[in-house]
């Protein structure tokens, strides 16, 4: 069964939909929130990312909210993902007025290719490399997306969790205009070593790489983690923000109550995303507008 399981990951990683000609949406609108596939540019010219794009009624412009998943290292499981849905999150974001943007990234399940953001092995890990990538491949689904004309070119909003929430960490170099919050959902890389909770490769490594990420970033963070996350626990997520924010970044770190049995999870569902419902609608509030200089 595993040596099966192993030719069917590996068939599609070797077959993605290589068609960036077909750029956009590829089906009618249907639910929930006028729900609908798409196709995102990625880092390699020859496959379009598969995306699922949510909107609220009418016509907009709507300002953009771009969810960025988590990750993990094991080939076959990437291969094996469903296409990310975030469904009680997409409800929150649809009802204030946000168009949502749902892609997968470069070697992660229907959409394959190859794994762009491998941090590599535990000793050696490069989590600012891996993290810069996954900020590349947002960043080309995000700027895609502003160029459809039911899509604001300002005030987008960046939601990633886990490895995507690193990545969205790496993209705070983005304007500010452009890219007005970052919300970041236990961020990070390396967790669950070896399948072991509260275990981490290379913490120290890690650390250094979100004090990197610090160094160049303009977009604040709002950083959320679960009492019972033992992916990145609080005490530890609280050590990266403040890497982070020593190093110029800024950021308002949060450790919400326990949710689940896995709090690492807690973006995926209902009662997750009323935990955070406080700290998600202050971090999605409209940018204000930045006053003119007076001659």
């Amino acid at each position: 069964m595993r040596f099966s399981a192993l030719i069917v990951a590996l068939f599609v990683l070797a077959t993605p939909a290589r068609a960036q000609s077909a750029l956009g949406a590829s089906g009618a609108e249907g639910e929930p929130f006028r729900r609908q596939d798409w196709r995102v540019p990625t880092s390699d010219a020859g496959i379009a990312a598969r995306a699922l794009l949510f909107r609220p009624p009418g016509e907009g412009p709507f300002r953009l909210a771009l969810i960025a998943h988590a990750s993990t290292q094991n080939v076959l499981r990437r291969a094996q993902m469903p296409q990310p849905e975030y469904r009680a999150l997409v409800a929150l974001l649809v009802a204030r007025g946000f168009a949502v943007l749902v892609p997968e990234r470069l070697g992660h399940g229907a959409t394959g290719g190859r794994y762009v953001e491998d941090q590599g092995g535990c000793d050696e890990a490069d989590y600012a490399r891996s993290g810069r990538a996954t900020a590349e491949e947002i960043s080309r689904a995000l700027e895609f997306q502003r160029t459809q004309d039911f899509v604001r070119k300002d005030g987008a909003v960046v939601v990633g969790h886990s490895a995507g929430g690193w990545g969205a960490l790496a993209l705070a170099h983005a304007d500010p205009k452009t890219v007005a919050a970052i919300i970041a959902f236990a961020p990070g890389r390396g967790g669950h070593a070896n399948d072991f909770p509260n275990q981490i490769c290379a913490p120290h490594t890690l650390l250094a790489a979100a004090g990197e990420f610090g160094k160049t970033a303009r977009v604040p963070v709002t950083w959320l983690v679960a009492a019972n996350d033992t992916y990145f626990a609080p005490a530890f997520s609280r050590q990266l923000a403040d890497a982070f924010r020593s190093s110029g970044g800024k950021v308002d770190f949060r450790a919400l109550p326990a949710v689940g049995s896995e709090g690492h999870w807690m973006i995926e569902t209902e009662a997750g995303v009323k935990a955070a419902g406080a700290e998600l609608e202050r971090a999605l509030k409209s940018p204000k507008p930045v006053a003119a200089k007076k001659p």
